[in-house]
C-alpha cells in the first residue's frame, strides 16, 4: 500500500489500543497490542507520517534508529542489587533504565503527555546481540527490567534487504507478533504531503510531467543512484533558502540531493526554464 494508507492504518491501530473500558483499563491489554512494522525502501517518508500522526492526535512521539545502539543503551547498564531471600543475602545483577525507556519518561514528566508513540527506525538491523532483547521487547514492552508506560503504542519501521546489507529477515514467531505493513512508493499519495508542506512549484511540476523520476534507487558498477521522496523534499527546501537569499541553483547542487545524474541533469534543465518562463 502507499504511504497514505499505512498512515491510516497506524492512526486507526493507535486509536483501537488507547481505547478504555468503563474501568480506565485499556480494552486491548499491553502485552496484546502488537507493534507495527512499516517495511519499505527508503526515503518514502515513514518518519513524517509519525510525526504527522503525532500531531494531530496530539499525543507524544519519540524516535530512534536502532542501527545506532549497543545492547548497554536499550537495556541500560548492570549493577549490583543487595537482597535477601529465604533468609539469606546475595547479590543481584539488575539493569539501569534503558536510555529509551527514559527518554519517553522524560518527555511525560517535561510536556504531560501521558500517551505516544515509540518510534523505533532501522529495526531489522539491530546487532546480532541486541536482536534477542529486541524481539523480547515488541512483544513485552520490556527492556531490561522496565517497562515501556501504558499508553505508549511500538511502530516499528525497517527497509527490505535490497536495499540495505545489514537488514535480517524477521522469523515467524516475531513475524506473528508484530502487524506488518508493506509501503511502496506512490506519487499521488506523496502529492498530498508535498502540497500540505508547500513544496517548491517547480518539483511539484517536473515530478506532474516525469513521473518516473520520483523515485529510483538501484545498484550499478558505477555506484549507488538514488532519488527519493526525502531527497525531493530537502531539495525544495534548499531552493527556496536559495532564492531568498540570491543563490542560483545549479546541476552540482541538485545532484546533492537527487543522486542519479540524468534525473538531476533533466531537472536543472526544467529548472532552468521555469526560472525564466514562470
Amino acid at each position: 500500500m502507499n504511504i497514505s494508507k499505512a498512515k491510516e492504518q497506524i492512526r486507526n491501530a493507535i486509536t483501537a489500543y488507547l481505547t478504555k473500558d468503563d474501568l480506565g483499563n485499556y480494552v486491548i491489554p499491553v502485552e496484546k497490542q502488537r507493534p507495527v512494522l512499516l517495511i519499505g525502501p527508503p526515503g518514502i517518508g515513514k518518519t513524517a507520517i509519525m510525526e504527522q500522526l503525532a500531531s494531530e492526535l496530539d499525543i507524544g512521539l519519540i524516535s530512534y534508529s536502532m542501527t545506532h545502539h549497543t545492547r548497554q543503551s536499550a537495556i541500560g547498564l548492570p549493577f549490583i542489587s543487595h537482597k535477601v531471600y529465604g533468609g539469606e543475602e546475595c547479590d543481584v545483577t539488575e539493569y539501569t533504565m534503558s536510555e529509551i525507556i527514559a527518554s519517553v519518561y522524560d518527555l511525560m514528566e517535561t510536556t504531560g503527555v501521558r500517551q505516544g508513540i515509540l518510534f523505533l527506525d532501522e529495526i531489522n538491523c539491530v546487532s546480532e546481540t541486541l536482536s534477542p532483547l529486541m524481539m523480547q521487547f515488541l512483544q513485552y514492552k520490556v527492556f531490561g527490567g522496565h517497562r515501556l508506560p501504558e499508553g505508549w503504542i511500538v511502530v516499528t519501521a525497517g527497509n527490505p534487504s535490497e536495499y540495505n546489507d545489514s537488514a535480517r529477515e524477521f522469523d515467524i514467531v516475531t513475524l506473528d507478533r508484530l502487524k506488518k505493513i508493506d509501503v511502496e512508493p506512490d506519487f499521488e499519495a506523496w502529492k498530498e504531503y508535498a502540497s500540505a508542506v508547500h513544496m517548491h512549484p517547480a518539483v511539484m511540476s517536473f515530478l506532474q510531467s516525469k513521473r518516473n523520476h520520483f523515485y529510483h534507487v538501484e545498484t550499478t558498477v558505477s555506484g549507488k543512484s538514488i532519488v527519493t521522496p526525502r531527497g525531493w523534499e530537502d531539495l525544495s527546501k534548499m531552493l527556496q533558502l536559495y532564492e531568498k537569499n540570491g543563490i542560483e541553483a545549479d546541476e552540482d547542487l541538485i545532484v546533492q540531493y537527487l543522486q542519479n545524474r540524468k534525473t538531476a541533469k533533466e531537472f536543472a534543465v526544467y529548472l532552468d526554464l521555469y526560472n525564466k518562463y514562470r
